[in-house]
């Protein structure tokens, strides 16, 4: 028989046990606690030691999961400073202002959400009375990522603090008029008040996490001491289940980041329902985030709970408490006192006689009202201690009843996400629960009044004088008057214009060059913020390792591997490039906080971000509208662009349809540059107008979407004449004509326009000295730099004429005049040249590489597609047989000639 005291087999069997019999003490004596005492205390026993062993150091695994009771005691919770009176008179106006203001609006059936400020609402006025950093306060202020749906409640504040009046609360979700507040935080349709746009869900703790970083960054490479500077998430538990919300935990604390707080509200109910319905969130996000290496706080219970859990002398309550699910803890909120003795404490004898010592309210208390996200003193001790913790982010894990305090046909109701209006019997239950000064004769019409206690009340001083301690009103967001950056010298462009000569070059290497180039300006060369998401040596950046440094705050640790080598990989705490890994979620974060520096820190940087085109839009288009809402400025580089570029690699690397994407993004201009000395010239434009002076009417707030490929090409000198510039610019110019180039075609022949972008101009120069020599046809090459930016030019000139001013668009300029029928390709799918189709005067027609990509050759990927040379030819005499002036036979001859 196996003795049951001897020691199993384990993996601890491979490590050396230097006192056998002290080990089978300690076993019999945990089986002997168990068999005594019940496993419950067993259990109860062994965390306590884990605890212990964790709190002194002991290298131990951690405790993944907590009991389900607040990780602050009660003895311990600090006095909350101030006046708790007066915080609750501001939080009942806040939650009135909030709940009217959406009910208000609810007549036009523009909608709004009530619910979740509700439950939220001492989460955030116990920040704003006493931790959240104003603009003036030290470095930056706090960042603040609110909850999107809690927006009510802010404006709520807002209002009361006298930055918005009733005009503006009566024109929720009603922008068109001007004088409008957006539905959830979003910094460019109120640029003075939102920083961080939130409510594209799981994006919010994302660029949190990377906001954080970034502060650490900047304070590191010397730019700004933002090391004052706290930020923090308000987060919804349902919002936990968006990948992107813990995508990047472990960054958090690897890098240490106790600059960083997420408050995540759990209410245990997501948009339609529970959130762990069968299950426990808290519990579960609990293990998540410890696992992760975060300091996790759980405020949980309320102080009515306090009696109970001192007669829970054999921890019946709280295993109850572990084994409830989250639905039948919302159930409990909606039921009696009888239904809540026989289900939650008729489970357990011990229960059972506990329940007999409280009374039907103080059951109704505990379970309908007493939550610790809604108790000031709580929410305090919770918020004082992740501050203080020093060497991991913390997150708070704080429940509440979703729609608290507006009665039970809200609180905890599965519909509660959706309901938008009270009636007025409500709101008077309401007002009579939060003790207002609110007549009856203050409903005319059945309308809900807005409630304020006057500009110079004790309230509004109160909230005042508490701000201005903190460093002025939040949330804020300042554009900070800040002098352009002066243009880095002309020489690093200039050096493009002359080509490469023999010497063949892709545009990627181009681009880096020229970026290698910028980051020596003496002026302006700090301010770039290189990002790549690993294979920084693809994209032949490795040359910046050395000279620049990857950024790490614990600078290089270790000898490179590559230490001998002249390019080899320096890591350092002052590092300039921030080199991922494989996130371009990351990325992307990164590049937000880097190109709104200049709002968020008064800092203006310049990020570029460069990554496999394929991997950008398609993979993190919402980011990069985020970046367009938060304002942001920098350059995305969409490297080994194009369907046919990359070869070998397949459909999932093969990228035609990015620019199409991109051309969706009102703050994107997209460029496609065929040649080195194009990206010069965007580039220098690109500073210029996102940080330099900018012209009358010019919006500043814009990011730049290069596309640019891995095939070494020669790259051409800038044609001469008046205008190349502006061409590039603005989308087009000729880069030669038939004579220009010397091709040899018969007098008055045939002649077409070919237009090509990035890397397909090739094929059409290729294709215009076929048509010359084979088929005695000329044609002119065009660069169409941007095919986006001329569609947006050609769309403003529509609304010029719609108001009565005259006004040709720019591609119909460039092209007048232009002899014969115009054909476009481009290393995209025909969509993209296809943009600008309705204002081209000539007859139209296109080429792309449409459909899914392939693994093969440039040459076969881009026979396949039908946009090479030879397929090119073809297209233009088609097009010129259609006009008369070639023979129709000529098309079915090139065919047969060239294998189509």
């Amino acid at each position: 028989m196996t003795d049951p005291n001897a020691i199993q087999p384990s993996a601890l069997d491979q490590l050396p046990d230097r006192d056998p019999e002290e080990t089978a003490e300690w076993r019999a004596s945990l089986d002997a606690v168990a068999r005594e005492a019940g496993p419950h205390r067993a259990a109860y026993l062994m965390r306590r030691t884990l605890e212990r062993a964790e709190a002194g150091g002991i290298a131990l695994p951690k405790l993944l999961e907590t009991d389900y009771v607040n990780t602050i005691p009660t003895a311990a919770e600090p006095a909350v400073p101030g006046d708790e009176a007066m915080e609750t008179r501001i939080t009942a106006w806040n939650r009135w202002n909030a709940a009217a203001m959406v009910t208000r609006g609810s007549k036009y059936g523009v909608g709004g959400h009530i619910a979740t400020f509700a439950s939220a609402a001492w989460l955030y006025e116990t920040g704003f009375n006493h931790f959240f950093q104003g603009k003036e306060a030290d470095g930056s202020g706090d960042q603040l990522y609110i909850q999107g749906h809690a927006s009510p409640g802010i404006y709520a504040r807002a209002f009361l603090d006298g930055r918005l009046n009733e005009g503006h609360l009566d024109n929720f979700r009603q922008e068109s008029g001007g004088n409008g507040l957006p539905s959830y935080p979003h910094p460019r349709r109120l640029p003075w008040l939102w920083e961080f746009p939130t409510v594209s869900m799981g994006l919010g703790p994302l660029s949190a996490i990377y906001q954080a970083r970034f502060n650490r960054y900047l304070t590191n490479r010397g730019i700004k001491d933002v090391s004052a500077s706290h930020v923090w998430a308000f987060l919804g538990d349902g919002e936990m289940d968006e990948p992107e919300s813990t995508a990047a935990l472990a960054l958090a604390a690897r890098e240490e980041l106790d600059n960083l707080t997420f408050v995540i509200n759990c209410n245990l109910q997501r948009l339609d329902g529970p959130v762990r319905a069968n299950f426990k969130i808290v519990q579960e996000l609990e293990a998540q985030f410890r696992g992760a290496g975060w300091n996790v706080i759980k405020t949980l219970w309320g102080s009515a709970w306090d009696e109970l859990f001192q007669l829970d002398t054999t921890g019946a309550l709280v295993r109850r408490l572990r084994e409830v699910p989250d639905a039948q803890i919302q159930t409990y909120q909606t039921r009696d006192a009888a239904y809540i003795r026989a289900d939650f404490f008729g489970k357990d004898p011990a229960l059972v006689e506990m329940a007999k010592l409280l009374s039907d309210d103080k059951i109704l208390e505990c379970f309908h009202l007493s939550r610790g996200g809604h108790e000031a003193r709580k929410v305090y001790a919770a918020y004082k201690a992740a501050v203080e913790h020093k060497g991991a982010p913390t997150v708070i894990l704080a429940q509440t009843v979703k729609g608290n305090t507006l009665g039970e046909g809200f609180a905890s109701k599965n519909a509660n996400h959706q309901m938008k209006k009270l009636t007025v019997d409500e709101f008077k239950t309401m007002r009579d629960l939060l003790d207002l000064p609110i007549k009856d004769s203050d409903f005319a019409d059945g309308q809900v009044p807005y409630g304020h206690p006057g500009a110079d009340s004790p309230e509004v001083r109160y909230l005042q004088e508490r701000r201005a301690a903190l460093g002025g009103p939040a949330p804020a967001r300042r554009t900070h008057a800040l002098a352009p950056l002066p243009a880095p010298a002309e020489k690093a462009f200039a050096s493009f214009d002359k080509g490469s000569g023999s010497q063949n070059v892709a545009t990627t290497m181009a681009f880096v060059r020229l970026v290698k180039d910028l980051v020596r300006d003496k002026e302006t060369g700090k301010r770039w913020v290189p990002i790549v998401p690993d294979e920084a040596r693809t994209f032949g950046m490795e040359s910046l390792f050395p000279s620049l440094g990857i950024y790490s705050p614990k600078g290089q640790t270790y000898e490179p591997v590559d230490r001998d080598q002249l390019m080899y990989y320096k890591e350092a705490k002052n590092g300039q490039i921030l080199n991922e890994g494989i996130t371009e979620a990351g990325s992307m974060a990164d590049f937000i906080a880097a190109s709104s520096a200049y709002a968020t820190h008064g800092e203006a940087m310049i990020p570029f971000y460069i990554f496999y085109s394929m991997f950008g839009w398609q993979r993190t288009a919402d980011q990069m509208w985020q970046l367009g809402d938060q304002l942001g400025r920098g350059f995305l580089v969409g490297a080994t662009a194009g369907r046919t570029t990359l070869t070998g690699e397949g459909l999932q690397h093969a990228d035609g349809h990015s620019p199409v994407i991109a051309a969706t993004n009102p703050a994107a201009l997209t460029y496609d540059p065929a040649f080195a000395y194009e990206i010069a010239v965007v580039v220098r434009e690109g500073l210029r107008r996102m940080y330099g002076e900018a012209k009358p009417g010019e919006d500043q707030n814009v990011f730049y979407y290069l596309t640019v490929y891995n095939e070494p090409l020669p790259q051409p000198a800038k044609p001469a004449g008046l205008g190349i510039d502006e061409g590039i610019v603005k989308g087009l110019y000729r880069f030669n004509t038939a004579e220009s180039a010397g091709v040899t075609a018969p007098a008055n022949a045939p002649r077409i326009q070919l237009l090509g972008s990035g890397t397909a101009i090739h094929w059409a120069l290729e294709a215009q000295q076929l048509l010359a020599e084979e088929w005695g046809v000329a044609a002119d090459v065009w660069s169409a730099t941007s095919w986006s930016e001329l569609r947006r030019d050609a769309m403003e000139a529509d609304a010029a004429l719609l108001r009565g001013e005259e006004r040709v668009p720019y591609v119909r300029q460039a092209l007048q005049g232009a002899e014969g029928p115009v054909l476009a390709v481009s290393d995209y799918m025909r969509q993209v040249p296809d943009q600008i189709a309705q204002w081209v005067e000539q007859d139209w027609s296109s080429l792309g590489a449409d459909g899914f990509g392939l693994s093969d050759t440039r040459e076969a990927a881009r026979r396949h597609f039908g946009v090479d040379a030879q397929s090119i030819v073809v297209a233009a005499l088609a097009q010129l047989a259609k006009r008369g002036e070639v023979k129709a036979t000529a098309v079915k001859e090139a065919r047969e000639k060239y294998g189509l």
